[in-house]
């Protein structure tokens, strides 16, 4: 099939971080801001979604238009899956440099900086995510709480839902740890080993409910090879099939398999409703 080669590129940072918070309501989950996404439906119309998504999303009542809206507006239930395992394991973010592949929310990837990694690049298909979902969500859990940017070991009391609108409190340090880009995997891929200001491999890929098509399957195991440090891990959590789409974890397993560049293991499965996995993906 031949699938829609989206343009990558990088999103700047805005020098004035409460513009980022603008008209934003956010609410919590398990200790971690996100911004409200039915104020976002509402105040996005116009320039501030050049792709049209939310509009396109809401009127065909579809979380997924493959090629134009891959499901970032959304916070999908294997990312707290992801969240508990990093707790459980105890997966160690220090000094590492972390790719949240797919990031929507950029749940994953704030975690990372909580557990103080020294660089998280977020990545999503749609740019309208990165700007109006992704990007607010880092600078309210980065900006104003710069002093209590801790391990994340406490997140599990989680505060009731604050519905004001944000304000970033001064420039933090945490946001020169963090670069944003959208577009197609293998896009950018390119952009970042071409890009002017190099960029070392990554020893964590975080990536949840990304393979859902198998159509995408090449492109997400060559952007993992060609992304992933010898010695690095990608954690992958996904729903064990997706029905109506047609992937799933086994058969994505099969996919690697036979590519035989990566080994991976099944590190937790979770049988509430429907059945997860999280796999660990490591080269051979």
């Amino acid at each position: 099939k031949k699938l829609c080669v989206k343009a990558a590129k990088e999103h700047s940072i805005p020098e004035d971080l409460n513009k980022v918070l603008e008209n934003k309501v956010m609410e919590t989950v398990l200790g971690l801001s996100y911004v409200k996404l039915s104020v976002v439906e509402m105040t996005c119309l116009g320039d501030a979604d050049s792709e049209g998504i939310v509009s396109k999303s809401v009127s065909s009542h579809s979380d997924l238009i493959p090629g134009v809206y891959e499901g970032g507006l959304k916070i999908w239930e294997c990312t707290f899956d992801l969240m508990d395992y990093f707790s459980e394991a105890e997966i160690e973010f220090t000094n590492k440099t972390v790719l949240d592949l797919g990031c929507g929310a950029g749940l994953l990837g704030i975690i990372a900086l909580q557990g103080e990694a020294a660089r998280v690049h977020f990545q999503d298909y749609n740019s309208t995510v990165i700007d109006e979902i992704t990007l607010p969500n880092v600078v309210a859990n980065c900006a104003s709480e710069g002093r209590r940017m801790g391990s994340g070991k406490d997140r599990k009391s989680s505060s009731p839902p604050s519905k004001r609108p944000r304000k970033a409190d001064g420039s933090p340090d945490v946001l020169k740890r963090c670069r944003f880009f959208s577009g197609e995997w293998s896009q950018v891929s390119q952009l970042l080993l071409n890009s002017s200001k190099p960029c070392s491999k990554y020893d964590i890929i975080l990536t949840s409910e990304t393979i859902y098509n198998p159509d995408y399957y090449s492109a997400l195991h060559d952007t993992l090879a060609q992304l992933l440090d010898r010695n690095g891990r990608v954690y992958l959590a996904s729903k064990v099939h997706y029905f109506g789409v047609g992937g799933g974890i086994y058969l994505f397993e099969k996919f690697i398999e036979e590519k035989n560049v990566f080994r991976t293991s099944m590190v937790k499965t979770i049988d509430q409703g429907l059945q997860r996995c999280i796999m660990e993906i490591a080269f051979k």
